[in-house]
């Protein structure tokens, strides 16, 4: 079944949204993270289609033209979970089945805490849960993994390096973790649009420490997958994830695979994500 694209509104903004698989098949809604774009999901929608699922997926807000305001209050968890609840609306979607990975997992474990009569399942593929994440910082050099995240809060220099020269910085990094070439240059091509790498940032800029604390346990269905070899996140905070969900958990490692899971193992991750919807029918 052929991907379609669509433009989607919310509050002046056209998000830009990928979709495949029958209107009335149970939805699936596929969040990327940093610093992805919708395209990541193109292998999932098509397998998840054939099987009969209605698969969805957004560029979130920053990483399209049409849906890129400026300021940091404009990228906080509550803006983007908002995000998500709109375009379903917009879809005619009541409840649905969420997946997302890295940022895109940290807007799942929110709307999931918030929201949960909106959702059939959560998968989070990389990200545990925020107080998981939280209460292992001081363990197992998890703050030490995380030495990005103040670099890109700092104001203006992080954009200068990271698109200069055509963004030469960035691609080396993206290539040193693990991510393949093609996906390096598509994504480095949607960063140095005019201000999409400020709007990017921004997710971590709007980042506040006391906000992950307040993400309760998780009651649906969820699935977390997480890579041994994940560079950002580790395996204190992924085992510590459990204790944040009190509905039915599934935990499934990766022997091997780095943070870019989406990328790196599309048939095992398809496997699992197929197996875990089918679980929690509709």
């Amino acid at each position: 079944m052929a991907e379609r694209l669509v433009e989607l509104r919310q509050g002046g903004l056209a998000f830009p949204v990928r979709s495949a698989g029958p209107e009335d098949g149970a939805p699936v809604i596929l969040l990327h993270g940093f610093p992805q774009t919708s395209a990541v999901w193109s292998p999932y929608l098509l397998r998840l289609s054939a099987a009969g699922f209605r698969a969805i997926a957004p560029d979130q807000r920053g990483y399209a033209a049409t849906a890129r305001p400026s300021g940091v209050d404009q990228y906080t968890l509550d803006v983007l979970v908002a995000d998500v609840l709109g375009i379903a609306d917009d879809l005619g979607v009541d409840r649905f089945h969420l997946v997302g990975h890295d940022w895109g997992g940290a807007v799942g474990w929110a709307l999931a805490a918030a929201h949960p009569g909106r959702l059939l399942s959560l998968t989070s593929v990389s990200t545990p849960h925020p107080r998981a994440l939280a209460s292992s910082l001081w363990r197992s050099f998890q703050l030490a993994r995380l030495w990005y995240v103040g670099l890109f809060q700092l104001p203006q220099i992080p954009e200068k390096v990271l698109t200069s020269r055509n963004g030469t910085l960035l691609r080396r990094a993206l290539r040193d973790s693990g991510l393949p070439d093609a996906s390096v240059d598509a994504y480095a091509e949607t960063l140095l649009q005019p201000g999409a790498m400020t709007a990017a940032l921004s997710y971590y800029r709007a980042l506040r420490p006391w906000r992950g604390l307040d993400i309760g346990p998780i009651s649906v269905p969820t699935l977390f997958v997480w890579g041994t070899n994940d560079a950002a996140l580790g395996p204190v905070a992924a085992r510590a994830t459990e204790g944040q969900v009190d509905g039915p958990y599934r935990f499934e490692v990766l022997e091997g695979a780095s943070h870019w899971i989406p990328e790196t193992r599309v048939d095992e991750l398809s496997e699992l994500l197929l197996d875990h919807l089918r679980a929690f029918p509709a």
